[in-house]
Parts: structure tokens; C-alpha cells; sequence
């Protein structure tokens, strides 16, 4: 069903209602051309006729008669633009661009101010490809009525598809501003956010392809597809490049951190403090990485409490001291760290492990049973979310040809 509303031509008498949608649709008409026929002496019965039988025909289905209704209406009542915005939308919701087109036009020509009609006029030229045309269409429909949202989006694509992605964003962004839930218009959002930034990355490239930048882009988006030995390889010809930098030994470390290589992580994130001493996340994963090497606490401590001091918001931090905090006998000043991170994320098992063994070391063996019964309950629902993926890939590749 097409989203556009078809005019309505009635409710008492057809003769008064059709009288009545040309004297509200059509203003600059009867305004202009004062000296031609008044349109509503166009309404004669045979008009009416033919309306109730066009609007009969489409309502059972039948578009191929009800078009043809209209198209005698039009010979009969050229003046009436209601009839235009309704053949236009029979053609248009029948993909045939060209018709609806050629007849919006007619209708506009007509009564401008027929907003769904320039709407479809729009979107009917950007598929026949002319989209200098449609672009001009669309923004004349949105002026009038800027909360017309198929306007709105038909606009969107159309500087999608004709390369004008910054102009794009900003009509997605004003669309979905109306719209927050509707999934489609933030799926082109982000894909256009994405296009921009492929852009942007080819332009880093053809600038210098063995900048610093260049090196941590190429590694970033190696990472992002876990190609860790390509990120490991493109960081560190960014570290060699200017290992003074801020970031370059972070980047390397972080690769190292993601394959879970302890001391290279170590040393490169303590190389990075030398260059930026105040980067919380450097402090959190240096003292993250130290605990999961089974390292002394003690060293950890002080990385994580600079990481929580910096950025108090960093909860990985918080959970990472109240772990270093218990393992060094002092579960007392982990709880508020854990229930912070608790409030923020629910439903993460290792929070609720880690205040059930602050608890149990508290001597509150209620709370330790709860937080353990709770940690036990999302491990297992966190596994049967997981076999149930993996049961639904084996059934699609089961099903595959």
C-alpha cells in the first residue's frame, strides 16, 4: 500500500464535495485564472459518475478500470487536481514512473501547493533518473510540509545514491528525529556514516600511504577483522615511525592485550604511559593485563586506582581494582566499586562472581549465596544463547545448496 493519501472526494452530496475539494485545493487556481472556467462547473453529473465508479473500482481491486475512470474524468474536468494527485498515485503505486509522472506534473501545473503530489512527482523522476529533477521535486514538497517523512527519506537516499552522503546524514538525522525506532532509516545512517569514513581512509592513503596515520588506520581495520598479525605489523611500523607519539604504543599494545600476550602488552602500554602518563584507558589495561598474568596485585593497584581517579566512569577499571582489592585481602573496599559496575551492567556474570567472593571473604553468607545463584543463572543463559547460534548456523549451512 503506497504511503501517500489519496484525495478525498466526498461524504454528502458528490456534486457540493467536489465543488468543495476544488475551492480548498486548488487556491492559486481560481486565484490566477479568474478569467477561465470556475473548476466546479466542471463537476457535472457524469463526473461524479465516474468517480464514485473509478473510487468503486479501486477499492475491489480493479486499478486498470479505476485508472480509466480517471483518465475520462480528466478529458471531462481538466481543472480538477484532486483527479491528477489520484491517477498519479494509481500509476505510482504501480511502479509505472513515467505515467505518474507525466501526470503529477499536469496536476501541479494545476494546484502547486498539492504537497503529496510533489512528494510522488520526486520520487517517481529519481527512479526514471533524473535526479536533478526529483531533488528539486522533494525539497519543494519538504519546504511546504517539513514533517513529511516519505519526502524526507525519498530525499535521503536519492544524495545516498547520487554521492551527496554529508547532505544525506542530515535528513536521516531530521528523519529520525521523528522517526527514533524505525530501523531501515538508522541501518542507512550507519552505512553512510561508513561510506564517509572509507572515503576519508582512502584520502589518508592517497596523502601518504607510510604516515603514522596511514599505519594505524590500516592496523585499526585489520583489528576490526581480527587479523591480529596484519594490525601487529602495521602498529609497529607506526611505533618505529614516531614511537614519541601518543597512541602508537597504546595501538600495539592493545593488538598484543587482544591476543592475550602478556608481557609484549605490558611493555608496550608502560611505554605508552611515558608518552601519555593521563590516558586512563593505558592505566586500566596495563593493570588489567598485569592480573591476567597472574602477576603481583600490587602492581596492578595503582594503574587501575589512576584509571578510575582519570575517568570514574570507566567501569572496566572499577571491577578490574575490586579484583585486585580481594585477591590482596581487602574485599571491604571492592563492594562499591562492584556495585557501581553492577548498576551499570546487570547482567555481566563476573561482576556478580566477584561480590559473591567479596562477600563469602566479608563473612555474608547470604548475599555470597545470592550473588553466586545470580552469576550461575546468566553464565547459563549466556550459553544458551550461544548453542543456539551456533544450532541455527549449522542448520542454515545444513540447508544450503
Amino acid at each position: 500500500m503506497s504511503p501517500f493519501r489519496i484525495s478525498s472526494f466526498g461524504s454528502r452530496s458528490m456534486r457540493a464535495s467536489l465543488a468543495l475539494v476544488l475551492i480548498t485545493a486548488t487556491p492559486a487556481f481560481l486565484c490566477k485564472k479568474a478569467a477561465a472556467q470556475d473548476p466546479s462547473d466542471e463537476v457535472t453529473p457524469e463526473v461524479q459518475q465516474l468517480y464514485a465508479e473509478a473510487k468503486a473500482a479501486q477499492k475491489s481491486g480493479d486499478i486498470q478500470t479505476a485508472i480509466a475512470h480517471y483518465q475520462k474524468m480528466l478529458k471531462l474536468a481538466p481543472h480538477l487536481a484532486p483527479a491528477y494527485n489520484n491517477l498519479g498515485m494509481l500509476y505510482f503505486n504501480q511502479h509505472n514512473y513515467a505515467q505518474a509522472a507525466e501526470v503529477l506534473e499536469k496536476g501541479l501545473a494545476v494546484d502547486p501547493a498539492m504537497n503529496t503530489a510533489q512528494a510522488m512527482l520526486g520520487i517517481s523522476e529519481f527512479h526514471l533518473g533524473k535526479n536533478d529533477e526529483a531533488k528539486a521535486a522533494l525539497e519543494k514538497a519538504l519546504a511546504a510540509n517539513p514533517a513529511d517523512d516519505n519526502a524526507e527519506m525519498a530525499l535521503a537516499r536519492l544524495l545516498i545514491a547520487t554521492g551527496q552522503k554529508e547532505e544525506a546524514t542530515g535528513r536521516l538525522r531530521t528523519y529520525l528525529a521523528r522517526n527514533p525506532h524505525d530501523q531501515q532509516a538508522w541501518y542507512l545512517l550507519g552505512k553512510t556514516y561508513l561510506q564517509l569514513s572509507e572515503d576519508s581512509l582512502g584520502k589518508i592513503n592517497a596523502i601518504d600511504p607510510n604516515s603514522v596515520t596511514a599505519h594505524e588506520v590500516a592496523g585499526e581495520i585489520d583489528e576490526s577483522m581480527r587479523n591480529y598479525d596484519g594490525a601487529l605489523a602495521e602498529y609497529n611500523k607506526a611505533v618505529q615511525a614516531a614511537p614519541s607519539q601518543p597512541g602508537t604504543h597504546y595501538h600495539l599494545g592493545n593488538a598484543f592485550w587482544l591476543e592475550g600476550k602478556w608481557d609484549s602488552a605490558r611493555t608496550e602500554f608502560e611505554a605508552e604511559l611515558q608518552n601519555d602518563p593521563e590516558n586512563c584507558t593505558t592505566q586500566w589495561k596495563l593493570g588489567n593485563t598485569i592480573l591476567s598474568a597472574n602477576q603481583p596485585a600490587d602492581q596492578a593497584l595503582p594503574h587501575l586506582n589512576k584509571a578510575v581517579e582519570l575517568c570514574g566512569s570507566l567501569m572496566q577499571a572499577r571491577v578490574d581494582r575490586a579484583s585486585a582489592l580481594i585477591k590482596l585481602g581487602q574485599p571491604e573496599k571492592s563492594i562499591d566499586d562492584l556495585l557501581l559496575a553492577e548498576k551499570d551492567s546487570p547482567n555481566e556474570p563476573s561482576i556478580h562472581y566477584l561480590l559473591s567472593k567479596a562477600y563469602k571473604a566479608l563473612g555474608k553468607s547470604s548475599e555470597a549465596r545470592e550473588e553466586i545463584e545470580t552469576y550461575g543463572k546468566l553464565q547459563r543463559e549466556a550459553s544458551e544463547a550461544t548453542a543456539a547460534q551456533a544450532s541455527d548456523v549449522i542448520n542454515i549451512k545444513n540447508a544450503a545448496h
